[in-house]
C-alpha cells in the first residue's frame, strides 16, 4: 500500500517535469489567466468522477481547516511564485522557491510516526545541489533590489512544503476534495487576472493543446496524485525525489530542442538520482527484507 502510494506520488513529480515544456508552448497568456484556465481544466476529471458517482459528493463535506489548507496551498503557492517571478530574476527566484523539497524532508520529522535520518537530509541536499546546477547554469546574482521577489519565493517554498506536510495529517480526507481546491484556485486566479492583467488568448491550435495539456497533467492530475502520495506514501522519499522535477524538465526541454546538453545536466542527474536513492533506502530495505519464519 505504502509503496503503491509512493509511486503515485512519483507520477506527480513526472507530470510536473512537463510544466516548462507545456508553458513554453502555450503562447503569451499572462500567468494568472493561465492559472485560472488550467485549474479549471484540472478540475474536470474530478467533476466527471463526481458526476458518475454522485454519492462521492458527500466526501466534499470537510472541516474548514481542510479547505483553508488546500486552497492556501494551491492558490497561495502559485500567487507567491508568480509574484516572485515578477519581482526577481527567474533563476534566483526559482532556486529559492525550490527549497520546498528540503523543507518537506526536514519538516517530516514533526509528523506522527516519522523519523528523520541522516540519509534523508543528505539525499535532499544532494538533490538541492543538482537543482542548483540546473537553474544556475548561467550564473546567479542575489541583488538586494529584488528583496520582494526573493521573499515571495521563500514564502512560496514554505507554503508548498507546509501544504504537503499538513495534507499528511488529513490522511482520512478523500482526494476528491482536490477537485474543490482546483475550482477555488481557478476562481481566485481569475479575480487576480481581472485586477492585474490584460487578457491574452492562445493564438493557434497548438498553443491551445499546450494549455489543455497543462490543465490535464502538471496543473491537474499531478495534484490529485500528489495528494494521494503524501497522505499514504513515504513523504520523506517523495520530498527528496521532488528534486528530479527540474532535472527531468531540463532533459525534456533538451530532447525537444529548447535547451542544449551539457556536463551540468549529467552531473545534476548523478546528484539528483543518487540523492533520491540514498533517501529511499528505507523503502529498498523493506522490499528486500526476508519474511520472518513462523515459530
Amino acid at each position: 500500500m505504502k509503496l503503491r502510494a509512493t509511486l503515485i506520488g512519483f507520477a506527480a513529480i513526472l507530470m510536473w517535469s512537463f510544466l516548462a515544456l507545456f508553458t513554453s508552448a502555450s503562447g503569451k497568456m499572462p500567468p494568472f489567466q493561465l492559472s485560472a484556465v488550467c485549474f479549471a481544466i484540472g478540475s474536470i476529471p474530478g467533476l466527471v468522477v463526481l458526476f458518475l458517482n454522485p454519492s462521492r459528493l458527500a466526501l466534499l463535506k470537510q472541516p474548514a481547516k481542510v479547505w483553508l489548507t488546500g486552497i492556501a496551498g494551491l492558490f497561495g503557492y502559485h500567487f507567491l511564485y508568480f509574484t516572485a517571478l515578477r519581482n526577481a530574476p527567474a533563476v534566483e527566484a526559482g532556486l529559492v522557491a525550490y527549497l520546498w523539497p528540503l523543507l518537506i524532508v526536514v519538516g517530516s520529522a514533526l509528523l506522527p510516526g516519522e523519523r528523520l535520518r541522516w540519509y534523508h537530509v543528505t539525499g535532499a541536499l544532494a538533490g538541492l545541489c543538482g537543482t542548483f546546477l540546473i537553474v544556475a547554469r548561467n550564473g546567479i546574482d542575489f541583488n538586494g533590489a529584488y528583496a520582494v521577489g526573493y521573499g515571495a519565493a521563500f514564502l512560496s517554498a514554505f507554503t508548498w512544503s507546509g501544504y504537503s506536510l499538513l495534507t499528511r495529517r488529513f490522511d482520512a480526507v478523500s482526494t476528491d476534495v482536490v477537485t474543490g481546491f482546483c475550482l477555488a484556485t481557478s476562481l481566485l486566479s481569475l479575480v487576480c487576472h481581472l485586477g492585474l492583467e490584460t487578457t491574452v488568448w492562445p493564438a493557434t491550435g497548438f498553443e491551445w493543446l499546450a494549455v489543455i495539456g497543462l490543465g490535464l497533467l502538471p496543473v491537474g492530475a499531478a495534484f490529485y496524485a500528489w495528494d494521494y502520495g503524501v497522505k499514504n506514501g513515504d513523504i520523506q522519499i517523495l520530498g527528496a525525489a521532488s528534486y528530479a522535477a527540474p532535472l527531468l524538465s531540463t532533459l525534456i526541454l533538451t530532447l525537444f530542442g529548447f535547451a542544449e546538453p551539457s556536463w551540468r545536466i549529467a552531473l545534476a542527474c548523478l546528484l539528483v538520482t543518487g540523492g533520491a536513492v540514498l533517501a529511499a533506502q528505507d523503502m529498498f530495505r523493506r522490499r528486500i527484507q526476508p519474511p520472518v519464519a513462523a515459530e
